[in-house]
């Protein structure tokens, strides 16, 4: 894809910043040398010394930045953003045994949390039940374990799923754990078309970054697909996908990386399902996105103010989009978990809120808080608390939320949104010259990419470059390890006894044959998501279905280069 010539343009000169560079500027250097000799933002672009209207004379009002809810949504993508309804607070629960998360749950509702978001332990994310070989020890341990249509039903327990809007963190298994909800709602009496929420379904950014991956590439894109298939006519309400820059960012990308790689990876997405014969307004308005936001306040508003745009022009110039809900960029974001500290974890609450008022700022339509001890293990309920209470605070209290896009005009704010879109074009145009996503992919670009970025975060930090408080400045001494959360080490037995029942009191002969469909509809070329709500219905687990799958697609194995 061609760099958007809008994009940077270069900004006008301007006599009196030159005359204030030349005069006042350079008396108070004289007399107080500036820090460095060169500012810039964690992407690398440049921060000038003064911002002023000739940095901002070439941009485009109508072209650039719309009205908000209006073409190309850079200024948000509901017209009166916030003033209307917040975004939703979610925090991110998931522990022990799907009982004990549901308390959580039901507790973070109770405190005022606007929708579900669900950590599902290491073994449902890789696709083995809880008394599999490969799941001993890490049962219930980051995430809730869900091996059957029974432990997502206790999991949702008493929460009314037409209610509610739920977003799962789950990718190479997403299509079974979306027919397990699906199937808990029916029990629930809840029609599909009430069902709302989002699977993350995003397998792209395992392969680059996280590698919570099963199948290899190919068939997991199908996956992918069939649930954007199913869901377009069958859950008009579920996000179908949310394409995630956050954990690229996690492992070390820039902010300009997150943006490109992915919308790199939302590319490959809808040329995929445009392949599969689906019109791309029927099912583009349910994408959605997920970006980490970081304390570096003004580039990440930048950041997802570009976001907007970049999409909005991909999808309409690229791929024909004509409805202008596929063009809205709509993102959930979580506060920056690799930022947190384990020295000094109070500082974690001052870094937390600088990040949700980024998002804020940038206008996001969901928010996660990170909680304060998150550095050492899962969050307590006083700590998940907290980061409840910092969301609801910026909503209520700060005055943030009175005005769409409230940066909008600031000279620095629209300069950085164009440059970091540049960037992102620039990036985009490196992987489309290697043959697209998954060839760049196929070559380790973007893993290279994020590697050498992680490499030169981590030497500043050594080096004492990049400041961070309380660990290379600025230490705290004496302060003691808070109480913390721990998992009840049997509740992995009780998971396994539950796991087992089910097994000796389900329809054997129901089972096994939903089973055979699976791996006839895996080898065929149906959409495997009314097969899969049939075989999770008849108590097959996760672990069985996803054992079918692998006989039919085999595992991927990562190409290790020396």
């Amino acid at each position: 894809m061609p760099t958007d010539p809008a994009a940077s343009p270069a900004p006008l000169p301007d006599p009196g910043r030159d005359r204030w560079r030349a005069g006042t500027r350079a008396q108070a250097i004289a007399s107080t040398p500036e820090r460095r000799a060169r500012f810039e933002t964690s992407s690398g672009v440049e921060i000038a010394d003064l911002y002023t209207p000739a940095d901002v004379a070439a941009l485009d009002e109508e072209r650039d930045l719309g009205r908000p809810g209006e073409y190309p949504f850079t200024r948000g993508v509901q017209p009166t953003m916030y003033r209307g309804r917040l975004w939703t607070m979610r925090q991110y629960a998931g522990f022990a045994t799907a009982a004990e998360t549901n308390e959580r749950f039901r507790y973070l509702l109770a405190q005022g949390q606007t929708g579900l978001s669900v950590a599902f332990d290491l073994p449902t994310q890789m696709g083995y039940d809880s008394d599999a070989t490969e799941a001993e020890g890490e049962v219930g341990r980051v995430g809730v374990p869900v091996s059957s249509l029974a432990d997502m039903e206790a999991l949702f327990a008493g929460i009314p799923l037409g209610e509610v809007s739920t977003s799962m963190t789950i990718n190479a298994t997403a299509a079974i754990l979306l027919a397990l909800y699906v199937a808990a709602a029916a029990k629930q009496g809840v029609p599909r078309a009430r069902v709302a929420g989002t699977t993350q379904n995003d397998i792209l950014k395992e392969y680059i970054a996280r590698g919570t991956y099963i199948f290899p590439p190919r068939p997991s894109m199908r996956l992918v697909t069939d649930i954007f298939e199913f869901s377009a006519r069958e859950l008009p309400r579920w996000n179908t996908i949310s394409i995630s820059g956050y954990h690229m960012r996690e492992a070390g990308a820039t902010a300009a990386q997150e943006l490109a790689f992915t919308m790199a990876d939302a590319i490959a997405y809808v040329e995929a399902a445009v392949a599969r014969g689906l019109d791309v307004d029927a099912f583009a308005g349910r994408l959605s996105f997920f970006f980490a936001a970081w304390s570096e306040l003004f580039e990440e508003v930048a950041k997802f103010r570009a976001a907007r745009r970049i999409w909005a022009r991909l999808i309409r110039d690229r791929f024909g989009a004509r409805d202008p809900r596929s063009m809205m960029c709509r993102f959930h974001v979580q506060t920056a978990g690799s930022s947190l500290t384990a020295q000094s974890i109070d500082n974690n609450v001052v870094r937390t809120t600088v990040q949700a008022l980024a998002a804020i700022l940038g206008g996001a339509q969901s928010l996660h808080t990170n909680s304060r001890d998150e550095a050492l293990a899962l969050p307590t309920a006083d700590a998940a608390r907290l980061a409840l209470r910092t969301q609801q605070i910026l909503a209520h209290e700060a005055g943030v939320t009175e005005t769409p896009d409230p940066l909008a005009g600031s000279y620095y704010v629209e300069t950085l949104t164009d440059q970091l879109e540049a960037a992102a074009h620039e990036l985009l145009d490196e992987i489309e010259g290697l043959g697209g996503t998954l060839a760049a992919i196929e070559a380790g670009f973007q893993q290279r990419q994020i590697q050498d970025s992680s490499y030169r975060v981590q030497r500043a930090i050594e080096d004492g470059s990049q400041v961070v408080v309380g660990v290379n400045r600025f230490r705290d001494e004496g302060h003691r390890t808070p109480a913390l959360q721990r998992i009840d080490p049997d509740g992995e037995r009780r998971q396994v006894e539950s796991l087992r029942r089910v097994r000796a009191e389900r329809d054997p002969a129901a089972w096994e044959a939903a089973l055979r469909r699976v791996g006839e509809c895996a080898r065929g070329g149906e959409n495997l998501m009314p097969v899969l709500i049939e075989a999770v219905g008849a108590y097959a687990t996760v672990g069985e279905i996803s054992d079918r799958l692998r006989a039919a697609w085999g595992e991927h194995r990562e190409l290790v280069t020396v």
